[in-house]
């Protein structure tokens, strides 16, 4: 239950349009619920400003409906991390206002258009096309919590003169996104350019190496940047988060 949920339960209490009774029915489950396979936290929307994720990986499809339904009767959006197409599949027949990313394997419900509350702008930067699927998975959780997100794609350090185009984009996001697999030296370029925080997101993308994404990982950890900070390989969410936070943070 999110915050304006929560108000308006509270405002028609106090007009005398629902009775104390009707009220308390509908925070029976206020805190969490169980319903077997899952202990659902309702609070999260009004401690985090955000709904519980599912993350869809490892779980039957009938599990991820199960939990979609419950958060679906409190959230006006319900998102799904990790979900491979055939499950994917089985939920759109479920819900018809869900929506699946294949790229990036993310399924958002949302009644209707999901507002801006951002104070700023979220920008997702990738170093090559091969990082897109982890970097749309950061761009489509920020843009579901809400926030006025763009992308700038394939601007890595191998043609770095095609970062410097984008020079006025980096100046005007509140937060940027780095995502980058192989050495991982984008992030450390772009903090170099702009006094914005920056956050830095692995891929496991690159050669043998690259230990599926800890040589970029060690990169970011290691950089000279002062306003640089990284999450976990491959952790688009992760990302999408942090940003979303940071923007949503009063100017």
């Amino acid at each position: 239950m999110n915050k304006g949920v929560l108000e308006k339960l509270l405002a028609a209490v106090a007009s005398g349009e629902m009775t104390v009774s009707d009220a308390t029915d509908s925070l029976r489950h206020f805190d969490f619920e169980d319903i077997g396979f899952a202990s659902i936290d309702h609070h999260r929307s009004l401690r985090k400003g955000f709904p519980e994720t599912i993350f869809g990986q490892d779980k039957t499809a009938d599990q991820v409906i199960g939990i979609m339904e419950k958060l679906a009767e409190h959230e006006p959006v319900v998102m799904v991390t990790r979900l491979d197409a055939d499950k994917a599949d089985r939920v759109c027949r479920r819900f018809s206002d869900a929506n699946y990313h294949p790229e990036s394997r993310i399924l958002i419900k949302s009644k209707g258009e999901i507002p801006v509350t951002g104070k700023g702008e979220v920008l997702v930067m990738c170093a090559g096309t091969s990082d897109i699927p982890v970097a749309q998975e950061a761009y489509l959780t920020s843009v579901a919590m809400g926030n006025r997100t763009s992308q700038i794609r394939d601007v890595g350090v191998a043609g770095i003169h095609r970062l410097f185009v984008h020079r006025e984009a980096m100046e005007k996001a509140s937060v940027i996104i780095v995502a980058a697999g192989m050495e991982g030296a984008l992030p450390s370029v772009v903090a170099g350019l702009v006094n914005r925080p920056i956050i830095g997101l692995p891929t496991s993308v690159g050669y043998g190496t690259s230990f599926s994404g800890l040589t970029a990982l060690f990169a970011m950890l290691n950089s000279c940047a002062s306003n640089v900070s990284v999450v976990n390989i491959d952790n688009g969410f992760g990302a999408g988060c942090v940003a979303s936070t940071i923007n949503h943070l009063s100017l």
